[in-house]
């Protein structure tokens, strides 16, 4: 069995603004509609819990999110507007990658059909980014003895710079982010291994690199459990990403992290992460992919 976990919360924002929110129930239904996973295998997350926010995140921090006492500029710096919806929403992505971290120990994959918000610090959000989702189920499966050493190989266009601070002196946490040098966070900080990519590379700069630093990783870190950031904001009509890969190019980087991944015998949990072209059907069509390829794997797997 192959188990996806979506926060299936509706997050109502102000009129205009930008944020997709519509690709996440489309997405859900895609994979239904097309058959590729049955509606069984689509379970809602549970809420996470404030302590396990607070395995990662500052008491205050996580309070103030919790009684909507956050500063008007913490809020701009997030993006969203403090709001109950905001915050169970929150909850909800995070407790989906930690239901999925929590299946693919047992499945080898499993899918948030959210999540990725790794621009979210310990002690604040930004980047649309409240919770951090990754960094909470990675210290949440060492806190429970379920994994030892962790690497997070983040495929979104926007460097995880959350994420590498968290874990910055942390040598358990391997933070490999593939990411556009001018894009946002315009003042990075420091994964374990940062591969900047130049404006408009595409499928051909892309994959290479990929291929080798991912080794580096596996290899070289030897985790015992990955997260996988799957954005699809690299696409060539992603408004924000800068870069020009294909729809083809996502599914194969698809393909090489988790075949190595699935070779190597290390439990994958996967994020969306983000995706900003403005024709939503092809967001979802990446999205879709990529759970297309996770889907594929297990089926090879249990036959």
């Amino acid at each position: 069995m192959l188990a996806f976990y979506s926060d299936h919360f509706v997050l109502p924002l102000p009129e205009g603004h930008k944020f997709p929110m519509a690709k996440y129930s489309r997405l859900r239904e895609r994979i239904l509609a097309e058959g590729i996973l049955p509606l069984s295998d689509v379970q809602e997350a549970p809420a996470a819990s404030w302590d396990d926010l607070r395995l990662i995140h500052a008491p205050e921090y996580v309070d103030a999110v919790a009684n909507g006492s956050l500063p008007r500029d913490a809020q701009r710096r997030i993006g969203f507007p403090w709001s109950p919806e905001m915050v169970e929403r929150s909850r909800r992505s995070v407790g989906a990658t930690l239901a999925a971290s929590r299946a693919a120990l047992r499945d080898g994959v499993a899918v948030n059909l959210a999540g990725g918000t790794h621009h979210s610090f310990a002690d604040r959000g930004e980047g649309y980014c409240i919770f951090n989702d990754v960094a909470v189920g990675a210290r949440k499966l060492q806190r429970d003895g379920a994994a030892t050493r962790i690497a997070v190989v983040d495929c979104d266009v926007h460097q995880g710079n959350g994420t590498a601070a968290i874990f910055k002196d942390d040598p358990t946490v391997f933070t490999f982010s593939m990411h556009g040098a001018q894009n946002f966070p315009f003042r990075k900080e420091v994964s374990d291994l940062d591969v900047p990519l130049e404006d408009g590379a595409g499928d051909a700069e892309y994959l290479p690199l990929l291929t080798h630093h991912l080794e580096d990783v596996l290899i070289g870190h030897r985790p015992d459990f990955v997260f996988y950031l799957a954005g699809a904001d690299p696409y060539e009509g992603d408004r924000l990403g800068r870069l020009k890969m294909t729809v083809a190019g996502l599914r194969r980087r698809d393909e090489i992290v988790l075949q190595r991944c699935r070779a190597l015998g290390v439990p994958v949990a996967i994020s969306m992460s983000g995706g900003y072209a403005p024709d939503i059907d092809a967001i979802v069509t990446i999205h879709a992919n990529t759970i297309a390829v996770a889907a594929a794997l297990t089926a090879v797997h249990e036959v």
